[in-house]
């Protein structure tokens, strides 16, 4: 059961980026740009969670690489945030 809910997990953020980027796309905000792209990074890291808990053998380990991408999406999003202003 857990690698549905990873996987809808995944999805469900890939098609939060996708719709929050078709939005930019179309009304230029900033807000929508930045929230787009840490939904790309979130994505990226649901995928990651993936790969590891269900892909991977219980050798590979890759929580640190998951968290640093989980990280550097909300980096983004703080970022634009605190500097993406109209």
């Amino acid at each position: 059961m857990a690698p549905i809910v990873y996987t809808l997990c995944a999805l469900t953020c890939l098609a939060c980026a996708v719709l929050l980027l078709r939005g930019f796309r179309q009304t230029r905000g900033p807000l929508l740009l930045w929230s787009g792209l840490c939904f790309v990074g979130l994505t990226a890291s649901n995928v990651l969670l993936v790969v590891d808990r269900v892909l991977t053998g219980p050798d590979v380990d890759l929580s640190a690489m998951r968290l640093a991408t989980a990280f550097f999406a909300l980096l983004l999003l703080l970022f634009g945030l605190i500097w993406g202003h109209d």
